[in-house]
This record gives structure tokens, C-alpha cells and sequence, in this order.
């Protein structure tokens, strides 16, 4: 089996490589994979909008969150799963602590206020105890003024 290169020689032969190649090379990567083509529609058109992007992604999480069958505790299980997938998958794109506490407050927002109870299983409990541990991380890389902001935040949704 082929063994992929490192990244560090990735970025090498990247700066060796001319434009044109650089544009079929990301042509192929788009043709491959889902995710490949949404970073590289991030990259590419939203950017440079992150307050926009991010209010698409709290739009993205707000109709998962419609979609969550609340006669049932599994069924939601699955589907406030779905939801958390796309919320951390699109924190990833963006590579900045603000988005993903951002992105990850709106969630856990959304998941407390649900009409289910789910304080009852334990599963649910610790997906949303550790999407808590995952936003306190990244709170306390920031500048203190906005961790001031986002810890507010934070504490109002711990259990």
C-alpha cells in the first residue's frame, strides 16, 4: 500500500508547483470528496466573510435541530449527532477559535433548549458535557476581553 506524503512534504512540492498545475490539482481534489469541495468553497468564496459564514452555519444548526424526533430519545440521539457533525466539520473549515466557540455555543444552545429530556440519558449527557470541555479549550487560547464575552456565554449553559 502507497504511504501519503507528510504535510511538510506536501507544502514543498506545492511552492514547486506552477499555477495551472496548482488549478488541476484542486480541480481533482473537488471531484473526489464532499468535504474536499466544501473547504475549497470556503475557501474560495467565504472567507472572507466570517461573520457570514458562521450566521450560515447557526442557520445550518437550527434546521437540524427542527428536523430532531423528540417522541424519542434514540432517534434525537442520532440526529443532534448529525447536527454536532456538521457544526464541528464546518468550526474545522474555518480554523479560528471564535468561529467554532461560536458555531459550538449556538449548538449547545439549541440542544438545551429542545423539548426532550434529554438529562435522562446518559449518552446525551456526556456528548454535551464534552462539547462544553471542547469550548472551555478553546476560550481560554483567547484574548481576555473575549473570553470574558464567551465565558458568559459558556456559563449560562453549564449543567
Amino acid at each position: 500500500m502507497m504511504k501519503p506524503a507528510s504535510v511538510s512534504e506536501i507544502k514543498k512540492k506545492l511552492k514547486e508547483t506552477d499555477k495551472t498545475a496548482l488549478i488541476e490539482i484542486c480541480q481533482r481534489l473537488a471531484r473526489f470528496k464532499k468535504e474536499n469541495k466544501e473547504l475549497l468553497t470556503y475557501l474560495l468564496f467565504e472567507e472572507d466573510d466570517l461573520p457570514g459564514y458562521i450566521k450560515n452555519v447557526k442557520e445550518e444548526i437550527d434546521e437540524g435541530f427542527l428536523q430532531v424526533n423528540t417522541s424519542n430519545v434514540y432517534f434525537a440521539k442520532k440526529t443532534i449527532r448529525k447536527v454536532l457533525r456538521i457544526a464541528n466539520k464546518h468550526a474545522r473549515y474555518t480554523n479560528s477559535k471564535i468561529a467554532e466557540v461560536e458555531i459550538l455555543l449556538h449548538y449547545l444552545t439549541n440542544f438545551k433548549g429542545m423539548n426532550l429530556n434529554w438529562q435522562k440519558s446518559t449518552a446525551l449527557i456526556n456528548l454535551y458535557k464534552a462539547q462544553l470541555k471542547k469550548i472551555d479549550a478553546a476560550i481560554s487560547t483567547m484574548h481576555d476581553d473575549l473570553q470574558y464575552d464567551y465565558r458568559r456565554e459558556w456559563d449560562r449553559l453549564t449543567l
